[in-house]
């Protein structure tokens, strides 16, 4: 056995210390993606406040608010002023066809949908991007637990247009008018 799968079985083990899930599937910014500077519409600017999620203005921080708006905790990095990662499930990585993935950050339709988001240890950060079997697995439970499967890896049933299979939905909070 390497040491990554050492690593991957600890892991794995031990899934809810290093891993932590929104509680509810839901698209915060229909149409956002991952750009230096984020112009916020005034309602998400009013949610945040209303729940207290601060802004820094970083690249990911329209996915880190929809994670944290679906209910997900982040706990607090040791040693450093800020959470856990929150790491996209999906990022363009190749599906069992051999065609590419769709890649959150760059798509609409995903880059704040908490379904495809997590808080990970540093430690399971590293493994999701060193081990595909790892990522495919954090894939598969967002699967059980919202039935999201953009790539269709998990489900041969018809997906709606944001990823979700039947009876599975995600609720969205805000939709511009070009959209």
């Amino acid at each position: 056995m390497t040491s990554i799968h050492e690593i991957r079985r600890i892991v794995i083990s031990h899934l809810d210390e290093f891993v932590k899930w929104p509680k509810e599937a839901l698209l915060l910014w229909h149409g956002c993606i991952r750009t230096k500077y984020h112009s916020y519409p005034s309602s998400i600017m009013t949610l945040l406040e209303e729940r207290q999620i601060y802004r820094r203005n970083w690249s990911n921080d329209p996915a880190i608010h929809a994670f944290l708006v679906a209910g997900g905790e982040r706990p607090v990095r040791r040693h450093k002023d800020f959470g856990w990662d929150i790491h996209h499930l999906y990022l363009g990585l190749p599906t069992s066809g051999g065609q590419k993935g769709i890649h959150a950050v760059k798509d609409g339709r995903h880059f704040t949908q908490s379904a495809g988001l997590v808080a990970v240890h540093p430690i399971a950060d590293a493994l999701y991007e060193e081990d595909l079997d790892f990522a495919m697995m954090l894939r598969q439970e967002s699967f059980k637990r919202f039935g999201y499967d953009p790539d269709g890896v998990f489900s041969a049933a018809l997906r709606d247009e944001f990823g979700f299979i039947p009876p599975f939905k995600t609720r969205i909070i805000y939709t511009p008018t070009n959209v």
